[in-house]
């Protein structure tokens, strides 16, 4: 019985300090009665997905929501047209707890299409835009589509999904009745039935070891999700936040949930260019930049004359896969200390979160527990390590997923569920992820995570980025098969590789084969897919 007050307390206190962390970041503030009443009346009838247009319409109603190709798109207009779709929808026979699957760019028409599904008290069921067609056609089967928003350009891709309430353009340069905006103009901006229903989320993982799986998340009934992230990052409401990376993925769903909630101005494009971003960081003053670690990397590729801007930027909030500890000192020293590294994934949210006085110290680091989360970890038994020791990432929050809807389930211990990954943690309580938990590999009795290899690899000046992984070998059991690329007019040989890894690392964790490609082969979130490179065909010298 001792434990639970406790953990109550914790909690209570928790949310107090979320309270505080939203007041002081803007989201909560001293609205006029009348605006509060009629964010709780949005608030009872579609939840707090569905209440988040209102709460930014009402106070900045003129404000950008949301800048893309096609200009600005204000507050107001996201309110009225998330309504407009919303009620256009209900009238076509969807149903409260269907399915809305959204195959969209980042664009206006993904904020749209997603508040509108929220407001229908949907499964919203986010499709990865890098899918092939095989792909798109599983997953929409697996999880559901009752109605598709999809852009023009994925038609081919889409044909044989017919779903029973319709298909929808989010984006298309012809007009049509089918398109989101020819719905907004012929229906009513205001609110829609009340659903009866409150919203889910079906986020899908990296698909990086296999089939994609569904990982629903149920609707926070707290700050908590704002809150951990305002307990390390100081987020201000009314930011201009240029998001490169895909809404349809944890970090960027995440944050456009938090430009709309903090009153904040959304930079967007429907493709990432390096060149583009920075001309519009520029442009725009963005304070804030959302990227995953690929991106990062394209952008230090950029010339010297391309980098030095004169750029307001005070956050740059990085995730989705590892940083490594050279592109952070890289991304550092072209943007000054301004680099915010979350560790978390689909299934677990958020975990630990490196600032830049953690980076600066430590840049190989991923930081801290964010506010309400718990890190620990476990050996092979469930027993926790002592610092320093690697083990098994475990992560206890009170917003995450509820299971893969295959079926299938983390591993939980004692409350704390796996993140796939392991991983020490050092004296100062700063987390390192050291690799995957299937990564490690046997070679010759002695046992090694690619990952090492691969953080030593980047800092050579003549690698852009390497990759690498465990073979079959008939001697040794495993081996380590490095993947390179070479930059522009640097030579390189496999020896050299080698060498620069036996110079700095023990002798068992030189790569025995060394592949040079062009690029390596990644998801849309700068996950390198492993399962391509170890399908690759391998010729020995």
């Amino acid at each position: 019985m001792t434990g639970k007050p406790t953990a109550l307390g914790r909690r209570i206190a928790d949310e107090l300090v979320y309270v505080g962390l939203a007041a002081r970041s803007g989201v909560l503030r001293a609205d006029p009665p009348w605006r509060l009443a009629r964010l709780a009346r949005s608030y009872l009838r579609f939840g707090m997905l569905g209440a988040l247009p209102q709460l930014a319409a009402g106070r900045h109603p003129d404000r950008a929501a949301v800048l893309d190709e096609r200009g600005t798109f204000t507050f107001g207009e996201l309110e009225a047209h998330s309504n407009a779709v919303a009620h256009a929808w209900r009238a076509k026979g969807f149903r409260p707890g269907e399915g809305i699957a959204i195959l969209v760019r980042n664009h206006r028409g993904f904020l749209v299409a997603t508040f509108a599904a929220a407001k229908c008290g949907a499964r919203i069921v986010l499709l990865n835009t890098e899918f092939a067609g095989p792909q798109i056609r599983e997953v929409a089967q697996r999880e559901g589509t009752h109605l598709l928003v999809h852009d023009e350009e994925y038609t081919e891709l889409l044909t044989g999904i017919d779903p029973p309430r319709g298909r929808f353009l989010a984006w298309t340069d012809s007009p049509g009745t089918d398109t989101l905006e020819a719905l907004a103009a012929a229906n009513p901006s205001t609110p829609p039935p009340k659903p009866g229903v409150i919203p889910k989320i079906i986020l899908l993982t990296s698909g990086t070891t296999g089939t994609p799986k569904g990982a629903p998340r149920p609707e926070p009934r707290s700050l908590a999700p704002l809150g951990a992230i305002l307990s390390k990052v100081p987020f201000r409401s009314g930011e201009v936040t240029e998001c490169c990376a895909p809404m349809f993925h944890t970090l960027g769903f995440a944050h456009m949930l938090f430009g709309v909630a903090l009153g904040s101005t959304l930079v967007v494009r429907r493709r990432f260019d390096p060149l583009s971003t920075m001309d519009s960081l520029e442009k725009h003053g963005a304070t804030a930049m959302i990227v995953v670690p690929v991106m990062l990397q394209r952008l230090l590729e950029l010339d010297s004359a391309a980098l030095q801007r004169k750029l307001a930027l005070r956050i740059i909030f990085v995730a989705g896969s590892q940083l490594g500890a050279d592109l952070c000192r890289r991304t550092t020293a072209a943007f000054g200390p301004v680099v915010y590294n979350l560790y978390g994934s689909t299934e677990v949210a958020y975990a630990t979160m490196a600032t830049p006085d953690d980076l600066r110290v430590e840049p190989g680091c991923v930081g801290t527990p964010v506010r309400g989360a718990v890190i620990r970890i476990l050996d092979e038994n469930g027993r926790e390590v002592p610092p320093g020791r690697t083990g098994r990432i475990f992560v206890g929050n009170t917003v995450q997923f509820e299971g893969y809807t295959g079926g299938q389930h983390k591993e939980i211990i004692d409350g704390l569920m796996s993140t796939g990954d392991v991983g020490h943690i050092d004296a100062n309580g700063r987390l390192f992820v050291d690799g995957r938990d299937d990564d490690m590999i046997i070679s010759g009795g002695e046992n090694l995570f690619p990952g090492e290899v691969e953080e030593l690899l980047a800092t050579h000046e003549s690698i852009i980025e390497a990759a690498a992984i465990g073979v079959p070998d008939e001697k040794f059991g495993q081996r380590l098969r490095a993947f390179v690329v070479v930059r522009d007019g640097a030579t390189l040989t496999e020896e050299d590789v080698r060498e620069h890894v036996r110079a700095n690392l023990a002798r068992y964790k030189v790569p025995r084969d060394v592949v040079f490609l062009d690029e390596l082969p990644r998801n849309p979130t700068g996950k390198v897919l492993k399962r391509a490179l170890a399908e690759r065909p391998f010729k020995p010298s």
